[in-house]
């Protein structure tokens, strides 16, 4: 579990990176309207999560929220990118418990670029009237407990973000200089390597050092062919008859292992969910065949939050 979401589980009011929904209908125009509002408010202002199945005070609702759960994530993503015409890298639904209460929290990561309604978010309301929750052209943030347009103040919030982030960058680059041993020599590379056969191209090495360069084929679609729902189709496939994982699995598997930061195993699109290649398919079932309490120990520290590779641990 991440520290996002565990914040949100303790919470008992709304915030700017926690917001609670009573219940949510898959089938219903309107609330799907309300949601991507605010996913897109959360994303813009740094990220957040949303909780369906609590009530204002952050209360269990006991609504029903099985229909969400059993949502693929990439159809959150499509309803975003109706609206909006752009992808959010990273939105999650997973299950989760609140006194003894099962619960539904989509874990909503930030965005770099604020991303714009292209579309209205217009739907029919008792009465037969309508009622918009976003126009186009329109950018939310999230002001407080709600989502509402943005302003000048919203717009420079993100550009500080990304100017931390880049300074963040620099004194890491910095700090290596400053204490490599004596000796040793700075080279400067490229931050898209590529395969190259010219005479005058810069030799490298392939390691599993997570701070060296990344290499990486050209064609990630060939490299990295697979969205979630594909791979667990692709997991399911190579496991023994009987053993099957589902999104949850893979999931947590992926957060405790730190999957989504190993460029072996998962590429992220600029504009696109994460790509996972055949070799993370092939760990997966490697493990398993190993430890056959693989997933369910996986399940266990996501859920405590006791995990190191994934960097969250308490």
């Amino acid at each position: 579990m991440s520290a996002l979401v565990d914040k949100g589980l303790k919470a008992r009011r709304e915030s700017k990176f926690v917001d609670f929904k009573r219940s949510f209908d898959p089938d219903s125009n309107g609330e799907w309207c309300e949601l991507v509002k605010d996913i897109v408010a959360m994303a813009n202002s740094g990220g957040g999560v949303i909780l369906v199945g609590l009530d204002n005070a952050g209360l269990p609702s006991k609504a029903n929220v099985e229909p969400l759960l059993a949502l693929d994530h990439a159809k959150v993503l499509d309803k975003v990118r109706k609206y909006t015409g752009s992808d959010i890298a990273d939105v999650e639904v997973q299950e989760a418990q609140k006194d003894g209460e099962t619960i539904a929290v989509l874990e909503i990561a930030a965005v770099k670029v604020p991303i714009v309604f292209q579309e209205v978010g217009t739907y029919e309301i008792p009465g037969g009237k309508q009622k918009t929750a976003f126009s186009k052209g329109t950018i939310y943030f999230r002001h407080g407990a709600k989502s509402e347009p943005g302003t000048t103040d919203d717009i420079r919030s993100v550009i500080e973000r990304q100017l931390e982030a880049i300074r963040g960058e620099w004194l890491d680059g910095v700090r290596k200089v400053v204490t490599a041993p004596q000796g040793s020599a700075v080279s400067v590379l490229s931050g898209e390597i590529r395969e190259s056969a010219a005479a005058d191209a810069t030799p490298i090495r392939l390691v599993d050092d997570p701070d060296a360069p990344g290499y990486r084929l050209i064609d990630h679609d060939t490299t990295y062919p697979h969205r979630q729902k594909e791979l667990i189709g692709v997991v399911n496939g190579m496991l023994p008859e009987g053993v099957n994982v589902t999104t949850y699995d893979i999931l947590a598997v992926r957060r405790v292992h730190g999957i989504d930061r190993d460029p072996r195993y998962c590429h992220t699109p600029k504009f696109g969910s994460p790509q996972y290649s055949d070799n993370f398919a092939r760990w997966v079932v490697d493990r398993h065949k190993e430890n056959k309490e693989f997933f369910a120990d996986a399940r266990k520290q996501y859920q405590e939050g006791h995990y190191v590779n994934g960097r969250t641990h308490r």
